[in-house]
């Protein structure tokens, strides 16, 4: 705890009675612990010196209510960097200068961009128009095989059907796919 004869808490009183020079004073003394806070917890010069900027008026506008009985200046002002510093990492950032290209490298990816899905929602609109125009269980056979895994005696089981008659299913309606889609193309 700050004792009476504590010089930063006669600071912050005069600054809470808006004594410029005493906060000139308490900027002199203080800053530089203050940004050393800020620097250990956002990893950048710019950052810190921004938020400290802030921390500072937050400290002039805030002073009067500095009460020395419940902590040290140091630590009430601490906590105003580590709370602002904080606050600093959690906001998304909007702008952010890229000089090196470091986040555009980053920024690369497997993923398909707007063209890749497009041409992807076109051929999904063809594959769905040329399913059916399939017969109703060369579409099912299919339908089983590709989207729920199911190997041709698995297709026979669950359709109840003969193994070689499921395969010619399957067969014919992949041909008559491959037509259908080699046309839309």
């Amino acid at each position: 705890m700050a004792g009476a004869g504590d010089p930063l808490a006669a600071l912050l009183a005069a600054c809470g009675r808006r004594d410029r020079q005493a906060f000139t004073r308490l900027y002199r003394s203080s800053s530089a612990k203050l940004f050393g806070v800020a620097l250990r917890i956002l990893r950048r010069e710019d950052l810190a010196e921004e938020v400290l900027q802030d921390c500072y008026v937050s400290i002039w506008n805030h002073a009067q209510d500095y009460h020395p009985g419940l902590s040290a200046p140091m630590t009430w002002m601490t906590s105003i960097v580590r709370n602002r510093c904080l606050d600093r990492l959690r906001k998304p950032r909007l702008e952010v200068s890229d000089s090196e290209g470091e986040m555009i490298d980053q920024a690369i990816s497997d993923d398909p961009g707007p063209l890749a899905e497009l041409e992807r929602s076109k051929d999904a609109e063809a594959l769905a128009r040329c399913l059916q125009a399939l017969e109703a269980r060369q579409r099912q056979a299919i339908a089983l095989a590709f989207y729920d895994g199911l190997s041709h005696s698995e297709l026979a089981s669950h359709l109840r059907q003969p193994l070689g008659t499921v395969k010619t299913w399957v067969r014919r309606g992949l041909l008559r796919l491959k037509a259908c889609l080699g046309g839309a193309a």
